[in-house]
């Protein structure tokens, strides 16, 4: 029989958060806790500073890169139906990638390359260790970096906003341009994976990959407020969102608008539906997706999600990537997951978060899922505070 969550750790749990929107530190949130049946849902503050409604339960967040594992599942599905093999080179759906050079160091110029020892496969991309991806070091450190803001790739120095101007082709083109950082396989490397498989998805699928979404994610689970764009029926329920500003001296302790649902980037679709975070999403829809991942559902088998959710790393894969993934993380196919023999309790399960201030995690050991949206955007791949102090109180409220 399943334990129970405490009530007295959800009301913990409950003050813990409320904290953070009193403080002024966000103007609301959102957050889910799950064991077994019983699923608790909370709302707490408004969807803007100075907002004079409540938060509702069905308020539109920017899900940022919690769009990733949204991705992989797509990805997943197509295995599946035998469209595309985990072992398969891309270099037929995506030729731009075909016979790749590889920088000789990372600081090195970019004619000082070697060959590719192998084609980039699709398991490359899903475990993101395609060769190229977030470097830890300032903008502009090294020619790579220079290199890759001049096509305005969004993919390894900075946040996705304002939305690019490319289209997929064009973006894949740009990319093509450039030499990969590592040998295909060798390092797990942050951001552009994503963002290539939703051009992998879109090729081998035929379609849009907003069409492929829809029909084998968000339609079966009955996701109905996930997407790339906000209708414009619907945009009343879109949060303001916000980022950090140390030059705001305005309330909101020190944040600045950094999307208003009056003028919001969502409102048109985007030219490049940015697959590594881009996606908007409720609370009840996200954790629709969840749960299938967790209980099983109409959208993958339980084999594929036992794929997904393995770690891939090697042991030096994950020391290069703590920063990233944690002391006790590793990463499967398209999200984290806790590295292989780790028993960390949350946030170490499988899930991921989004820079917009966003978590979900589910722990393979007891079954407990916890989400949380907020509005505020993170700088860091270090959790910010509400986030740490969102987990301490779930694994207080599931006695993990």
């Amino acid at each position: 029989m399943t334990a129970a969550l405490s009530p007295s750790g959800l009301a913990r749990l409950h003050d813990r958060m409320a904290a953070h929107v009193s403080s002024g530190d966000l103007p609301g949130l959102a957050l889910l806790v799950a064991r077994g049946d019983e699923v608790h849902v909370e709302t707490i503050g408004a969807p803007a500073f100075g907002a004079a409604s409540p938060l509702d339960r069905s308020a539109i967040f920017r899900i940022a890169s919690l769009t990733k594992p949204v991705t992989a599942v797509a990805t997943m599905a197509l295995v599946e139906e035998g469209v595309l093999a985990l072992d398969e080179p891309v270099d037929g759906l995506l030729p731009e990638l075909a016979g790749r050079r590889v920088l000789r160091s990372i600081d090195a110029s970019l004619d000082d390359t070697v060959p590719a020892a192998r084609p980039i496969t699709v398991e490359d991309l899903l475990s993101y260790r395609m060769g190229f991806g977030s470097i830890m070091a300032p903008p502009g450190t090294y020619p790579i970096q220079r290199a890759e803001e001049a096509v305005r790739l969004q993919s390894i120095g900075g946040p996705p906003w304002p939305p690019t101007t490319h289209t997929p082709d064009s973006w894949m083109a740009a990319l093509g341009s450039l030499p990969l950082m590592y040998q295909p396989g060798a390092q797990w490397l942050y951001g552009t994976s994503g963002q290539v498989l939703g051009v992998l998805v879109t090729r081998a699928a035929g379609v849009d990959v907003g069409t492929v979404f829809r029909e084998r994610i968000f339609s079966p689970l009955g996701m109905a407020d996930t997407g790339f764009t906000v209708p414009a029926g619907d945009l009343g329920r879109l949060v303001t969102a916000y980022a950090p500003d140390p030059a705001s001296g305005g309330g909101g302790g020190g944040l600045a608008v950094l999307d208003d649902p009056r003028s919001s980037w969502w409102a048109t679709p985007p030219s490049f539906p940015d697959c590594a975070g881009w996606l908007v999403s409720t609370i009840d829809d996200y954790w629709a997706f969840a749960r299938m991942l967790a209980r099983g559902g109409p959208v993958l088998s339980p084999a594929s999600v036992a794929r997904m959710t393995a770690d891939r790393l090697t042991a030096a894969q994950r020391a290069a990537s703590t920063l990233f993934l944690g002391e006790h993380g590793g990463w499967g196919l398209g999200l984290a997951t806790p590295a292989a023999g780790s028993t960390a309790p949350l946030p170490y399960g499988y899930g991921w978060e989004g820079g917009t201030g966003t978590s979900w995690r589910t722990h393979p050991a007891s079954g407990v899922t916890g989400i949380l949206f907020t509005q505020r955007a993170v700088t860091s791949p270090e959790m910010p505070p509400p986030m740490r102090d969102f987990w301490a109180g779930v694994n207080d409220a599931a006695g993990l």
